[in-house]
């Protein structure tokens, strides 16, 4: 078996690289010196953009992804992005490779992600109509084989096995926070929405080595996909009022917020909008969090350009975490018009 030495995430520009990674992606391109392929290499670190330029990508032939391949190359900044450019590229076979190596991890198991779902469903759904509904699907035997290993994303956001139900979890306690300050929202169709709002995409994109998506995703998408996926328990739902199911839907298909964002229709109720906002944040959140990691190890403060932010990100000093003081205690007094005074007694 091949040991892997160089992880994407230590290679800096500079830096001649030899060694093993995932291929994802390999498209064809024509410069005035040739044909040329357009890579993206892949460990369980992160991904890297390369470039394998004439004469060496005429003699290359049958490039896919999901194919293991070793490199060496010269690492280099290109559009404030670090990239490899190709001198060699040669296939290795998967059964000498450890697959661990390639696959990003979850930082937290996805059988562990989908009990707390569970857990919430059982705490929150008073509505029994909604907590059978929801119990059917999460115990759908082909719906949990697909959601178990399903990623939030192709690139974006939550983009490892476990991510859409990481994604879907923080959607819903995000949801569940917001109910806590605006007490006129509809608590349990939020949360039914929160936890169904993206399971299409466990449709939408294929999970293992590579992350692609689909024919059903490409041409249908993981809102439509998701609801035709829903609907055959929601017709035997029987005691869930048709009212309430119109709602689900409509936060499900607005869930993008704005047509050019892909939303099918925009939101209409207060539900609808919270829904939106909670997806946006954690996605926002995640994406970021994975820039930061990049930096870490160095000493800048500004990340790359980020194409799906479309800005460069800064990170700040943190402020310093200090001891709790202790709590000063009070002892009740009374003010001459009899109302109670409280005075501070201060700490034993």
């Amino acid at each position: 078996m091949c040991a892997k030495t160089v992880f994407i995430r230590d290679i800096t520009p500079g830096q001649t690289i030899q060694d093993i990674f995932l291929l994802t992606d390999a498209r064809t391109g024509q410069s005035r010196n040739g044909p040329y392929f357009s890579l993206v290499l892949q460990d369980s670190s992160g991904h890297m953009d390369a470039k394998v330029w004439s004469p060496l990508s005429q003699q290359l032939t049958g490039l896919t992804a999901g194919q293991f391949v070793f490199v060496r190359g010269q690492a280099a900044t290109y559009r404030d992005k670090c990239q490899l450019t190709l001198d060699q590229l040669t296939v290795v076979p998967e059964a000498e490779v450890d697959l661990s190596d390639f696959l990003p991890p979850s930082p937290v198991e996805p059988d562990a992600l989908l009990s707390q779902i569970e857990e919430l469903c059982r705490k929150e759904l008073t509505h029994k109509p909604w907590r059978s509904l929801m119990k059917k699907i999460l115990n759908d035997e082909d719906i949990r084989a697909h959601l178990l290993p399903a990623t939030g994303a192709k690139s974006v956001h939550h983009a490892y096995a476990g991510g859409l139900l990481e994604h879907t979890l923080a959607v819903a306690r995000t949801c569940l926070a917001l109910c806590d300050q605006y007490a006129q929202l509809d608590r349990q169709v939020l949360l039914c929405a929160a936890l169904l709002h993206d399971i299409g995409k466990a449709w939408e994109l294929t999970s293992g080595l590579t992350c692609d998506y689909t024919d059903e995703g490409r041409l249908l998408g993981h809102i439509q996909i998701g609801l035709t996926r829903i609907e055959p328990f929601l017709q035997k739902s029987k005691d869930l009022e048709p009212e309430l199911i119109l709602h689900l839907k409509h936060l499900i298909i607005s869930h993008h917020g704005e047509y050019e964002f892909g939303a099918p229709k925009r939101p209409k109720t207060s539900e609808a909008f919270i829904l939106h906002f909670a997806d946006n944040i954690d996605a926002k959140m995640n994406t970021i969090a994975g820039a930061y990691a990049d930096l870490d190890g160095t000493e800048q403060n500004w990340t790359p350009f980020q194409r799906f932010l479309d800005r460069y990100l800064y990170r700040p000093a943190r402020t310093p975490v200090e001891a709790t003081p202790v709590p000063v205690r009070a002892e009740a007094t009374r003010k001459p018009d009899g109302r109670a005074l409280l005075l501070p007694l201060g700490n034993d």
